[in-house]
């Protein structure tokens, strides 16, 4: 308990001093990631890193000394764990899921902590020239990147490709998208076929616009999120500045939640829709 009371202690104190990092005047994120002053990469991957190296760390802690009765840390990631693999089962079916949980456990728990450190006092609050019109921040929300969210949107639309042809076959997951659907005779197959055809050229629009809009959907709630709360802190007397980020801290550590939820969940669906036959088949 007492380990517990000083985390949260030590949050609360994170949250109250974190307007006094940042710039006297406020200023506007950039929707690109910055460079840094004589480094070879961008303010957006150091926190990619981070997130990384976290939850190596966390992994390589859970696993070092199992036990039949987990206890601590263990015990914490098996219940992480299992939480996830029923939750993605019900929406992928036990076939998809053996298959395809480590991605999408992987990349839920590796957005959610993206957001949440993006959310940490003096990221995207110091750097250089913070009180000039185009500060370069020395860290900067990962997810309020547009290149970091198109590139798991891209990674995400490659493995649903790579599934569905797993699945389906090339001529399978074709006549999935083009072929029609139920039982016609006549002339009525004839217009089932053109229809179907029509609506797999849709099918295939949609597809091709998935990345665009799981990438900006992510980028934009968590880009969204960073500049209310610095809008929020514009707004109040300097001796009040550390009421926005009480109050507004809590709802954006949910929006994070969410928002890896989202991302993962319809990244799922996606996946079931394409691959699904009825588990009979399998």
């Amino acid at each position: 308990m007492r380990a517990h009371t000083r985390i949260i202690q030590s949050l609360l104190v994170l949250l109250l001093i974190s307007p006094l990092l940042g710039a006297e005047e406020g200023h506007k994120l950039s929707l690109h990631a910055n460079q840094l002053p004589g480094l070879g990469f961008s303010n957006s991957m150091i926190m990619t890193w981070i997130a990384a190296i976290i939850l190596i760390v966390f992994a390589r802690a859970a696993s070092r000394k199992t036990s039949i009765i987990p206890t601590g840390i263990q015990n914490f990631a098996e219940w992480v764990i299992e939480s996830l693999y029923d939750f993605y089962e019900g929406i992928l079916g036990e076939h998809l899921v053996k298959k395809t949980f480590w991605f999408f456990a992987a990349l839920f728990l590796f957005i959610l902590t993206t957001n949440w450190l993006g959310l940490l006092p003096g990221v995207g609050t110091i750097g250089w020239g913070m009180d000039t019109s185009h500060p370069i921040p020395l860290l900067r929300g990962g997810n309020a990147d547009i290149n970091k969210t198109s590139a798991l949107a891209l990674l995400s639309s490659g493995t649903w490709l790579i599934w569905a042809l797993q699945e389906n076959g090339i001529k399978g997951f074709l006549g999935h998208i083009f072929s029609p659907k139920g039982e016609s005779k006549g002339f009525m197959t004839v217009i089932m076929v053109i229809v179907f055809f029509v609506v797999g050229i849709l099918e295939v629009v949609s597809i091709a616009i998935r990345p665009l809009a799981l990438s900006f959907r992510l980028f934009g709630n968590i880009y969204a999120g960073e500049q209310a709360l610095e809008s929020l802190l514009m707004m109040v007397p300097k001796w009040l500045k550390f009421l926005p980020p009480l109050l507004f801290y809590f709802m954006e550590l949910l929006v994070g939640l969410i928002q890896a939820l989202v991302f993962t969940l319809l990244t799922a669906v996606f996946v079931k829709l394409i691959c699904d036959h009825g588990e009979e088949a399998h």
